[in-house]
């Protein structure tokens, strides 16, 4: 096959595509069945591994913290003298659209009021309530998913930069695998994480346009279908081929710097025109409400009653963050080189997820207290009741109310686009054996692929089947993650080591050198006083 339109690595590009090609026929050919199918297979992975979730979620967010602000946090990705290839804002843009994008949009008011009005445990639509509603909704979006994302991104960053290994998830796993990470084993690895990738990035795509095609309902009063989804699907995916032709420094950079300027101009709004002086009380009050809590519920696990919550809400989320984190990994560590350790963990870790609390904050607590105030009745219920238009309804209390809605489904479809062309560029990586400049047709292959596994999955199940979809691919995924810590703080501990040598040994020269120098200057004495 001529490498001007396809450049690829053989023993994972191929697996892959048969994998997907082999899910998206029998999804087709089932039909309306495969729904229940969807359905028991989520219900039986969060019942049986929703524990292990849990806990190595937690262990992920410590292991972060441990190696961004511990002994490592100084060693610069790339080398000593490796320059930064993106200005700090341009690159907290690009993280923010690449790790949450989409699924704030989607669920940043339907979570908090669906929390506040129907909570795991105690009454709903009460004062508490809303209170566990922030701390359980900040959970989710909050260090716990960024920490995934900063284990991947550093591994695959030191290993690719200060390794000179190419950037494919394989590569991480050289101090535990060594040559052989290069061969069927190391394979294995790639092709798991393509297909984490695609899954994780089609159930994101699968909410945007169910938003999409709901806002514009909403406003326009356009069919609100399964059938006009995978239109909209369609038509997005065409844009997002622009994106992904003219690449990372273009495409992606002007979008994800676009999409926050945007969302920046939706925050502005709710805090203007919304209830203002709550929103900051709220906010310094609910993050202080999540750090004191933290421990509880990050290691609640519905020991002690199963009603299912957990499956469809934490164990759906650590699974939906593991199965995207190899593509938010590979695409942070592209655009990451040069920075130290402990200012990437700084800026992966903690910077996304207050911005993401205040987003919550204003939108999700806002709509909660509407609700408390009675400003329009059964506004919850209405909320709740579709959250593919929870964002509109909301919207509809506040002055402009067509313009905000219209800007959101823009902002929806630019982050749909971002996600696309970002999550095309890194399974293109992986399928082409770690290359970063893969063929155009190759990646257009890879977005139009994404297409349609979110509009088969659409077709094949909604909602659950996008859940599903996003926890089956995670749970094997979430075992590579584990050694992947070993891994790395092995890998660490090498560069530290060398690094430890190096100046040892310099020093050593250094000191022979002043040595020399002091005995030459003794025997010129001597040879003047003779």
């Amino acid at each position: 096959m001529s490498k001007k339109y396809f450049d690829i690595h053989g023993p994972v590009f191929w697996p892959a595509t048969i994998l997907i090609v082999l899910f998206i026929s029998v999804t087709l050919i089932v039909g309306k069945p495969m729904a229940d199918i969807f359905q028991s297979t989520q219900d039986a992975i969060s019942v049986n591994f929703g524990w292990l979730f849990i806990v190595a979620v937690n262990l992920f967010f410590i292991f972060s913290l441990y190696i961004g602000f511990g002994r490592f946090g100084n060693i610069r990705l790339g080398g000593e003298d490796a320059e930064k290839e993106f200005s700090t804002p341009a690159w907290f843009a690009m993280l923010f659209s690449a790790g949450m994008g989409i699924g704030i949009l989607f669920w940043g008011v339907a979570e908090p009021v669906y929390h506040y009005m129907n909570p795991p445990f105690g009454e709903g639509s009460t004062l508490e309530s809303a209170e566990k509603a922030m701390n359980l909704t900040f959970l989710h979006w909050g260090f716990h998913a960024w920490g995934i994302y900063a284990l991947v991104g550093l591994s695959l960053a030191f290993f690719a930069f200060n390794r000179n290994q190419p950037l494919t998830i394989r590569s991480v796993f050289l101090p535990v695998l060594g040559k052989r990470v290069h061969g069927p084993i190391g394979n294995i690895i790639d092709v798991f994480a393509v297909l984490a990738t695609l899954f994780g990035l089609a159930t994101s795509l699968g909410l945007g346009v169910k938003q999409v095609s709901g806002g514009l309902h909403h406003v326009f009063g356009t069919p609100n279908t399964v059938l006009m989804q995978v239109f909209l699907i369609i038509a997005i995916t065409l844009v997002a081929t622009i994106s992904v032709v003219t690449g990372i420094k273009r495409g992606v950079r002007f979008l994800s710097e676009w999409n926050v300027r945007i969302a920046a101009f939706l925050l502005l709004m709710v805090l203007i025109l919304g209830p203002s002086l709550f929103i900051f009380k709220s906010f310094i009050q609910n993050i202080g409400n999540y750090l004191n809590e933290m421990l509880v519920v990050s290691t609640w696990t519905e020991a002690y009653r199963d009603r299912g919550w957990q499956g469809g809400w934490t164990v759906f989320y650590w699974a939906w963050w593991v199965s995207w984190s190899p593509f938010v990994g590979m695409f942070i560590a592209r655009v990451s080189k040069g920075r130290t350790i402990r200012e990437f963990i700084f800026g992966v870790l903690l910077v996304p997820s207050v911005i993401t609390f205040l987003w919550l904050t204003a939108f999700g607590g806002s709509a909660i207290f509407m609700d408390i105030k009675g400003v329009s009745e059964g506004l919850g219920e209405r909320i709740i009741a579709d959250e593919s238009t929870a964002l509109f309804v909301f919207f509809e209390q506040f002055p402009l109310s067509n313009l905000l809605s219209v800007v959101g489904i823009l902002l929806v479809i630019s982050f749909f686009v971002t996600s696309s062309d970002s999550g095309s560029l890194v399974i293109d990586s992986i399928t082409a054996g770690g290359k970063l400049d893969a063929p155009v047709a190759q990646r257009i292959f890879w977005a139009n692929t994404e297409g349609a596994v979110a509009a088969v999955l659409l077709l094949g199940g909604g909602l659950t089947a996008l859940q599903t979809a996003a926890v089956t691919t995670g749970l094997p995924f979430l075992f590579i993650l584990i050694v992947m810590m070993y891994s790395l703080h092995k890998g660490l501990s090498s560069e530290m080591a060398r690094s430890k040598y190096l100046s040892q040994s310099q020093d050593k020269k250094s000191y022979e050198k002043k040595i020399a120098g002091m005995i030459a200057k003794r025997l010129i004495k001597k040879e003047e006083k003779k």
